[in-house]
Parts: structure tokens; C-alpha cells; sequence
């Protein structure tokens, strides 16, 4: 048996002496009439005469986040999900009784305090408690002087303790929503349809990655979580769903790094009759709204560089973008070797199967993306890493395809769609032969979309946007473990 501390000892003890005082230590329901917000935006700004006309008791509730104890009367703080306000608790004022029952309550207990307000002698708003009742017991200790929750891991680990001592923590998730809530007020805006795809998929499709698979015992058969919502969000584009979009969770099984998490969410939205070239104007309008919501204008601090985001933004095509950013030669674009050689003094590491599109794509990685600070949209990804793109009308070899950067890392990924089913089949094909080879991330034959592809797909574009990875510009937050509520992590040993 893990042994206690001597604090949650001591709170246990007083737990015990709350009971045989017959108080419930969590009693079903509390009704304030005022949040903390609404009293200090109501009264902060009434000087003492004008407090004293208003005295109408009202009722609060929140954390207690400090207390002061001067004998017969205390100062506490608490904190709801507005804000933080004093409290003047005085034993004549609310009995005896409950005197005692306050005694006993420690910092991080839940309370409920019906007053009046006054301003004290340091000119402090504070609610003076005619009333108090305990809402639910705190059993175990918050950091010392809510100084805050200094330790990442434990910080990531418990988030229900960060949310509540780091206020900026809350700031940043508060705006994760507001961001989210204008991404879909945008296209909305401009006729896309919100739609749902599943989540476990049969085959997963829609991005080179390797998935997390599991089994469903009913069905007698394996399922897979989705790697991205691509091929049923298309799917409804043949269907006749024009315009779509869907904020979804995707999940990969990859490593953790301040860019990934195994579970994500992304934004993807498919437009009719549009191509990528389209896609970069509506890219470039969204997160313009965006930005402008967020920070008033279309300037941002991250991580202590400035990006304007006001268009237009910079377009250039990945050959050019590894000459002209990444000092590649010539001669690398002409043959695998050359390229494969120019990748080994880059000490990067490829394999066999490697084609020289594909090792032209990680040069890219490695010299050019992290150079790219203000957003620039990159083109002409190379066919061989671009499985579901439409080839270019004048070069076969690369597609109508573009990945949008900003703060040095990838941020969106689009493309005009493959819709002709012959070529699609052949491209399944040889990623089905990569997967063969041992290439857990190459993409699995899908029949039924083949299928659905021979009714036939109108012209279309598509894209796919990083949620998390805005939000990290957004809120100037190094890790996405910082804009994940519940990141993933190893098991704890404790």
C-alpha cells in the first residue's frame, strides 16, 4: 500500500470532522446569480458610497485559490471560470457554525459564498460571506501559493491542475476554440457542407502514413483508425456534395515531437470544379480572417519572429525552392544518383526504394522548410509522393499540388484531385507494391473508391489544414503538446 502524505493526511482527517459535523462534502448543486466577470465589470468601477446603495446580496461560487486567517475573520480568494475575486469571511457574520466548517476547508475546495460587496481599505472589490457552503472537498494539495504548475511533463499529465493555476494555459485553449469556431463560420459562410466520415475505416486511405489498427468483434473483422477523411469526403463529391468540409480527428502511428501527435485534428475541405491554384487564393482569404480575428490586424509574434500574413504570399515551386533556398545543384535534378550522393553529404538517411522524386522531397525537408518563416505556398510536388494528385497538364513527372508554409514547418497540404480511375488504379498499384516491400506507410488498394471514381469525379481541388498546428501559430506556443488538451505520453511510473 502506497503510503499518504502527511498533507493529505491532514485533509482526510479534516474530511472526517467535516462528516461528523454533518456537512456533505459534495452536495448535489449550487446557484450563483453572478459570475466574478459580471460582479467586477458591475461594481469595479462603483466607489464605497455607491456599493453601499447597491448592497443586494448575491451569490458566487469558485475554487478557493488563497486564504489569510486573522483569528475570527479570513480573507480568501476564489476563482470561477471568469475570474478571481476576495472574500471577507467573519465569524459573526455567518454563524458559528459555519465558522467552524470554513476552518476547516482547505485551498482548492470548492465554495459558495452569498454577500454583499465592498471595497476594502487597499481598495479591493471583495464579496463580505453572510452565507458560505462548502461545494466539494479538494483532497489533495495544489502547488504552494499557486505560483503556478512549473514542470511540463506533470503539466501535460495534469492538465486539470494547469487549466486551473496557469491562466495563460486557459487563454491558449479558449482561443483554440475561437479559431475553430471561425475556421467553420468561414465556410459556411461560403456554402461548404459540414459533414461527418468515419473514424474506423476498413482500408485507411487518404495520406501516406501508417495506421493504428484494431479489431471488430461483431463484424469479425480488422478496422482501422483513419490516417485522414480524404477518401469518403470525396466520395461524397461524386456523390453530388460540391462543397464539403470537416474538422475531424485523424490519428497515425508515427513518434511524438513538438510537430506531432498521434491523435490530431485537421481541417479538410473539397471544392467542385476548383483547382489548387483556387485553393491558394481561398487559403490565403481564410487565414487572413483568421489572423485578423485573433490579433486584430494581420501581424503575429511566434516564437519571437514577426509574420505578416497579409497577402499576397509568396509561390514557388519545389525545384526552384531547392535551387534558389536550399543551394541544390543542377545535376540533382537530372538523376536519382546524383541526388541520392547530394542527400549523403546532407547526411540524411534513404532508402533502397527511394525514387528521385522521393529523395528530391526529403532534401526538401531537410534545406528548405525549416527556412520557410512567412507563409509561402510551395508547388510541383513530384508524382511519386503524390499518390491521389492530378499530374500537370505540360510535366507528367510532378503534380498540381502545393504545401503551404509558415514558421518554418508545414502547415497545410492540397492539391486539383486525381479524378481519372485508370491512373488512380495505377498509383494504388505501386503503392500496394511499396507496401509489399515493407513500406508501412504507402497506401492500401481501395476497390470501393476505385469503384466509386468510375461513376465519375467532377473537377475538384482539395486541401487539408494542421488545427494544431495553427493554433501553435496562433497563441505563440512552441509544442503541440501545448494546444492538446490531453497530449499523449509515456506511462507514468509513479
Amino acid at each position: 500500500m502506497v503510503k499518504k502524505s502527511p498533507v493529505i493526511e491532514e485533509r482526510i482527517n479534516k474530511a472526517l470532522k467535516l462528516k461528523k459535523m454533518g456537512v456533505n462534502l459534495y452536495p448535489a448543486g449550487y446557484h450563483p446569480d453572478i459570475t466574478v466577470k459580471e460582479a467586477i465589470d458591475r461594481f469595479g468601477g462603483m466607489d464605497e458610497e455607491t456599493l453601499l446603495k447597491e448592497a443586494k446580496p448575491h451569490a458566487v461560487a469558485g475554487r478557493i485559490i488563497s486564504r489569510r486567517d486573522f483569528g475570527k475573520a479570513s480573507f480568501i480568494h476564489i476563482k470561477d471560470g471568469t475570474g478571481k475575486i476576495q472574500s471577507y469571511i467573519r465569524k459573526d457574520k455567518i454563524s458559528e457554525d459555519k465558522f467552524e466548517v470554513f476552518k476547516l476547508m482547505d485551498i482548492g475546495d470548492f465554495v459558495g459564498i452569498k454577500g454583499s460587496f465592498f471595497r476594502t481599505r487597499t481598495g479591493e472589490l471583495t464579496i463580505v460571506a453572510e452565507d458560505l457552503t462548502l461545494l466539494s472537498k479538494s483532497m489533495r494539495p495544489w502547488p504552494e501559493k499557486w505560483h503556478g504548475l512549473t514542470d511540463v511533463e506533470a503539466r501535460y499529465r495534469q492538465r486539470y491542475v494547469d487549466l486551473t493555476v496557469n491562466d495563460r494555459v486557459k487563454e491558449v485553449f479558449i482561443l483554440r476554440s475561437r479559431i475553430i469556431q471561425g475556421i467553420r463560420d468561414f465556410f459556411i459562410k461560403r456554402n461548404f457542407l459540414e459533414v461527418e466520415t468515419p473514424m474506423m475505416q476498413p482500408i485507411p486511405g487518404g495520406a501516406t502514413a501508417r495506421p493504428f489498427k484494431t479489431f471488430h468483434n461483431a463484424l469479425g473483422m480488422d478496422l482501422y483508425l483513419r490516417v485522414a477523411p480524404e477518401l469518403y469526403l470525396k466520395r461524397l463529391v461524386i456523390g453530388g456534395m460540391e462543397r464539403v468540409f470537416e474538422i475531424n480527428r485523424s490519428f497515425r502511428n508515427e513518434g511524438i515531437s513538438v510537430k506531432h501527435n498521434p491523435e490530431f485534428t485537421m481541417l479538410e475541405f473539397y471544392m467542385s470544379y476548383a483547382t489548387y491554384e483556387d485553393l491558394m487564393d481561398l487559403t490565403e482569404e481564410l487565414f487572413t480572417c483568421i489572423v485578423d480575428q485573433i490579433s486584430g490586424g494581420s501581424i503575429i509574434e511566434y516564437q519571437g519572429e514577426s509574420i505578416d500574413f497579409a497577402p499576397p504570399w509568396q509561390r514557388i515551386s519545389l525545384f526552384d525552392a531547392l535551387k534558389d533556398i536550399g543551394g541544390a545543384g543542377g545535376d540533382v535534378f537530372e538523376s536519382r544518383e546524383a541526388a541520392s550522393d547530394f542527400a549523403a553529404k546532407c547526411q540524411l538517411n534513404l532508402l533502397e526504394s527511394d525514387s528521385h522524386g522521393q529523395i528530391l522531397t526529403k532534401l526538401f525537408d531537410y534545406l528548405v522548410e525549416p527556412r520557410l518563416m512567412k507563409p509561402t505556398f510551395i508547388y510541383g510536388y513530384p508524382t511519386a509522393v503524390s499518390p491521389l494528385s492530378r499530374r500537370n497538364d505540360k510535366n507528367p513527372d510532378i503534380t498540381d499540388r502545393f504545401e503551404l508554409f509558415i514558421g518554418g514547418r508545414e502547415i497545410a497540404n492540397a492539391f486539383t484531385e486525381l479524378n481519372d480511375p485508370v491512373d488512380q488504379r495505377e498509383r494504388f498499384e505501386h503503392q500496394a507494391s511499396l507496401r509489399e516491400a515493407g513500406d508501412n506507410e504507402a497506401q492500401f488498394m481501395d476497390l470501393d473508391y476505385l469503384k466509386a471514381m468510375e461513376y465519375g469525379m467532377p473537377p475538384t481541388a482539395g486541401e487539408g489544414i494542421g488545427i494544431d498546428r495553427v493554433v501553435m501559430l496562433l497563441t505563440d506556443s512552441p509544442s503541440i503538446r501545448d494546444v492538446i488538451l490531453f497530449p499523449h505520453m509515456r506511462k507514468s511510473q509513479v
